[in-house]
């Protein structure tokens, strides 16, 4: 049983890598569904520790921060923030700015996925329809959605699920990751404004006006004050002694009671792919935890000094495996080796696999939502277009971080 164990968390992190499987139409929630249903159905993961092995808690919290997600794309707030980009004046480099600073503003307070899901296909289109280059208003959007998701524990869904399992303060993680996230933000506009200063320098090849087949953005004034409502009263409960997840998921079905807005219409945006690949990796990680070889990989690393409180293991773990099998499934990896880190360990791990997210194409799920997102819209965002800004950007970001985790006392070196 250990052996098939050993093989099915193997596979599992080689399908996260991968994506996909070669010739299938599966991708990395389904793989890691699959493989988890073997496990329980074999008994490498018995029934009776099913439940043991899931993080319940956060998979709500995520689930509640979703549906808030949808409600404040259903009162048309994202689509008025991107066509609002799009009719700016027509210098580059301030348009390029009011990207960064509002896709960075979003994703701090809603999950960054979201944000770019909903505000690319409009931000592309406009700046299209101007005679703009696209491109790096849409690398733009990719990073400063997750430098700005780093600043907080709701930003994106690892930031989620490390919170919920340290029991991270919400207002204390963002005290402490505040300025990197401000600073991984500036890094990203002076990168991309240099890397792509040829294309931000065209001339328009028609007047900055957004086209006539743009959809007006839905919603209204009372609708965008609710949300805005909302989300203030959710940040408020965040510093009461109310437990994170019962605060998003009242908020959630508060939002739930309306006139203008069907329920469903808000349960069907929920990402149920991103919980569903969640709970498989927990049940994954789970039955690999009842083998005992994390225990022993665990002090053998502890005998080599390379300890995941230090800078030495946190900066090469969160840069590689967020551009391998992804920052969502690295921490999942981490946290469920690794029990009882200090809250200094974990809000460095926040930061810094939130920031490696950057660095490839394939580093995080926000850039590829725009780039897919592009894609739809005629635009085509390639690997190494990515790379030229995204590596100087997750390089420098993250080297600031890492001083700034070092000076602060969070992590040693």
């Amino acid at each position: 049983m250990q052996t098939l164990t050993i093989l099915l968390f193997a596979l599992t992190y080689l399908g996260m890598a991968a994506g996909r499987v070669p010739g299938l139409q599966i991708d990395r929630a389904g793989i890691a569904l699959l493989l988890a249903a073997v496990a329980v159905a074999s008994g490498a993961l018995p029934a009776d520790e099913i439940a043991a092995a899931m993080d319940f808690p956060t998979l709500l919290l995520l689930a509640g921060l979703m549906v808030l997600s949808a409600r404040v794309r259903a009162a048309g707030i994202y689509a008025r923030a991107a066509l609002w980009i799009g009719r700016q004046s027509a210098n580059p480099h301030r348009l390029l700015a009011l990207t960064i600073a509002v896709g960075g503003l979003l994703s701090a307070v809603l999950v960054n996925d979201i944000v770019v899901f909903a505000m690319a296909p409009i931000l592309c289109t406009s700046l299209a329809a101007r005679g703009l280059d696209p491109r790096p208003y849409l690398f733009a959007l990719a990073a400063a959605s997750n430098a700005g998701s780093a600043a907080s524990l709701i930003g994106n869904p690892q930031n989620i699920l490390i919170g919920q399992v340290g029991g991270l303060g919400f207002w204390s993680y963002a005290a402490s990751a505040a300025l990197p996230s401000l600073a991984a933000l500036a890094i990203t506009y002076l990168c991309i404004a240099l890397v792509w200063r040829r294309h931000l320098l065209a001339v328009p090849e028609v007047p900055a006006a957004p086209p006539a087949d743009i959809p007006p953005p839905e919603g209204n004034r009372g609708e965008t004050l609710l949300c805005l409502g909302a989300l203030l009263l959710l940040l408020a409960l965040f510093a009461t002694p109310l437990p994170r997840e019962i605060s998003a998921l009242l908020v959630a079905g508060g939002l739930m009671l309306s006139r203008a807005v069907p329920s469903r219409q808000l349960l069907d945006e929920i990402d149920a792919p991103l919980l569903i690949l969640f709970a498989s990796l927990f049940a994954i990680n789970g039955a690999f935890a009842l083998t005992g070889l994390p225990e022993a990989v665990v002090a053998s690393f502890a005998e080599a000094g390379w300890l995941p409180e230090r800078l030495s293991f946190l900066l090469p773990f969160s840069l590689a495996a967020s551009n391998t099998i992804g920052n969502v499934p690295a921490v999942i990896l981490l946290l469920q080796a690794w029990t009882g880190l200090p809250d200094g360990a974990l809000t460095a791990l926040a930061l810094l696999s939130t920031l490696a997210g950057n660095l490839l194409l394939v580093g995080s799920l926000a850039n590829l939502i725009v780039a897919e997102q592009a894609a739809r819209a005629g635009v085509t965002l390639t690997f190494r277009d990515h790379a030229k800004a995204g590596i100087p950007i997750t390089l420098l970001s993250m080297a600031f971080a890492a001083l700034w985790l070092w000076a602060g006392g969070y992590v040693a070196l």
